[in-house]
């Protein structure tokens, strides 16, 4: 026997972690323990943190940042980013405002003008990117100076008036104990998960880590492209349309904040802002915990000033904490 299969005879096999812990040091892993955390904190600084009202304020606070990351999320693994948000959540806030539909119907038809709204603009910025050629960044930020300008044509100053039935409805609890409003994440994350396994939704991921070995592969890197700018956008506008259910107004400057918060949210999430690696629900975690970290510094006595600051603090944390459990892991593996 030679030498090298004398080698090979002893080599040891590697060392094979259980899903449990790869889930746990993934990046949806490390985001969700750090919210349980952070809620524990907040039930011991504020014992009604355990109470259903108080869950579903949290969960309220929480879906529109939430479903403007989870869009942003399709973009980001694709390998790009989309600026257009904080457009489309202001376009639709102001939509809301100023066209009001009453009724359950009303409210419908408005969650699909949203949706159509930010699907439009999705399409604008695939056919730019995919088609056209433009960078990411610029496209988008072109598509967002309009829907804010647009914004500011149809509502010129804070005003309007949401529908009745949207305001309070949406914010309200199924049963009296399930959010309404954590319906809507449900929601998204079973179509997430069922896209996930699609050939778009595997063409996602692919176009994000190696975009020519994806085309080599035969992926319609295009095709898929457009898609995920499209349901970005989809998502976008349904996050507006719940900014709308808890302002009960409009406002055309509304979707600003959430220009960095969503980028923050995918991050902590532990998607790769390189591409190729993410998880919608990391997102939503992602967006989750940096409201709870409000809540918990308000409950703290901190001042609202240093809010921003431990937000950066916990994300850059967060990102270091998995960077370097992977890396041991993989390290690990090698030996």
């Amino acid at each position: 026997m030679s030498a090298a299969s004398d080698s090979l005879a002893v080599r040891p096999p590697r060392r094979r972690q259980s899903p449990l812990l790869r889930a746990i040091v993934s990046g949806t892993g490390i985001v969700a323990l750090i919210y349980i955390i952070l809620y524990a904190l907040y039930a011991f600084w504020q014992p009604s943190a355990l109470s259903v009202f108080t869950f579903t304020d949290l969960v309220n606070n929480s879906t529109p940042l939430a479903l403007a990351a989870a869009g942003e999320t399709f973009v980001v693994i694709s390998r790009g980013f989309d600026l257009s948000v904080a457009g489309v959540v202001s376009l639709t806030n102001v939509v809301m405002a100023v066209y009001p539909l009453q009724g359950a119907g009303g409210a419908l038809a408005s969650l699909l003008i949203c949706c159509v709204i930010g699907g439009v603009v999705g399409a604008v910025n695939g056919i730019l990117v995919a088609r056209l050629g433009l960078q990411t960044i610029a496209a988008t930020l072109g598509t967002m100076i309009v829907c804010q300008g647009l914004a500011l044509v149809i509502l010129d100053a804070p005003g309007g008036m949401v529908a009745d039935f949207v305001t309070y409805k949406l914010t309200d609890t199924l049963f009296g104990v399930v959010p309404v409003a954590g319906l809507f994440l449900l929601l998204v994350v079973i179509l997430w998960l069922a896209f996930r396994r699609t050939d778009t939704g595997i063409g996602l991921y692919a176009i994000g880590a190696d975009e020519q070995s994806a085309r080599f592969s035969g992926v319609a890197a295009s095709r898929v492209r457009i898609v995920a700018f499209i349901a970005a956008g989809m998502l976008y506008g349904v996050a507006g349309f719940m900014l709308s259910a808890q302002t009960a107004t409009g406002n055309p400057t509304a979707g600003t904040p959430f220009l960095m918060l969503t980028f923050a949210a995918v991050a902590l999430g532990g998607t790769s802002l390189s591409g190729g690696r993410g998880s919608l629900i990391g997102s939503i975690l992602g967006a989750g915990t940096l409201m709870l970290l409000q809540k918990v510094l308000f409950s703290g006595g901190v001042s609202s000033f240093y809010t921003g600051i431990f937000q950066g603090f916990v994300l850059v944390l967060a990102i270091v904490f998995g960077n370097a459990v992977g890396w041991l892991l993989k390290k690990e593996e090698r030996q």
